[in-house]
């Protein structure tokens, strides 16, 4: 049987957890919204609900225009946005989320970031699955060519995109694309959300991959599942695409940033 002390810690403050409702109401509203918006997001009556916001507004969390009454985050909620930003390590928040997609899938997971030569790996999880491969942190993979590669084509300006194009065509790891293939690979990612190859850059192996956006940068980052070939078909890739998209919208959220739209 728990003790008082014990019970009274497992419950938490009631009070404090119907004040935050009210705070995630006003974040996940379209703006300044009125006391009545407030309410019906928070599912409380009025009357509650403004004393909620009395003692919000009072501690900065909350803060009322005087010309239009609607309320909205106040300035320590915004302080304390910033400074959670300023101390997350997005790589790190991304990784944390890698090992659960590898045991699901059972498949080899890796996380690619934007360096000054292309998609640079700097996380690998291996999958129970072999493969006829072995990826070091720290290697480069091509931009057509790879399932990361085409996130990153799609979701990047082509002032970032073009000089890598350019030097991986002139050094012969990746062919020339025209302006159509090009546009045929960026519309299939932006689609359906992921890139797709396979033995594009392996022999029996495919690759999908996705992107995880983040309010800390403009770059995003991309976690891709590396699987054999005889282990995509019969609807397998379709569920390896399923927990990849449910990870890296997972990830997205948690960086505070939305995946687009699919």
């Amino acid at each position: 049987m728990l003790s008082r002390g014990a019970e009274d810690e497992r419950q938490g403050i009631q009070s404090v957890e119907i004040a935050m409702t009210v705070v995630h109401a006003l974040e996940q509203g379209p703006g300044p919204m009125s006391l009545k918006q407030v309410a019906e997001a928070s599912g409380m009556a009025s009357s509650k609900v403004h004393r909620y916001l009395v003692s919000l507004s009072r501690a900065g969390l909350v803060a009322q225009s005087p010309s239009t009454g609607r309320y909205d985050l106040g300035p320590a909620a915004r302080r304390l946005g910033i400074e959670a930003l300023r101390r997350m390590d997005d790589v790190e928040v991304v990784s944390d989320h890698l090992p659960a997609l590898r045991d699901r899938t059972g498949h080899s997971v890796n996380l690619t970031v934007w360096g000054d030569h292309g998609p640079v790996v700097v996380r690998w999880h291996y999958g129970s699955h072999a493969l006829p491969i072995t990826i070091r942190l720290g290697a480069v993979m091509p931009l057509t060519t790879s399932s990361a590669g085409r996130v990153f084509l799609t979701h990047l300006p082509a002032a970032l995109t073009e000089p890598v194009l350019r030097a991986e065509v002139e050094s012969g790891t990746a062919p020339e694309l025209g302006t159509a293939e090009i546009g045929r690979i960026k519309d299939e990612v932006r689609s359906s959300g992921v890139a797709v190859t396979a033995n594009a850059m392996i022999p029996g192996v495919t690759s999908v991959a996705s992107a995880v956006f983040t309010e800390l940068t403009p770059l995003p980052l991309v976690v891709a599942i590396a699987l054999p070939n005889r282990e995509s078909g019969s609807g397998a890739l379709e569920d390896v695409t399923r927990e990849l998209l449910h990870t890296t919208a997972a990830a997205c959220a948690e960086l505070g940033a939305r995946p687009p739209a699919v």
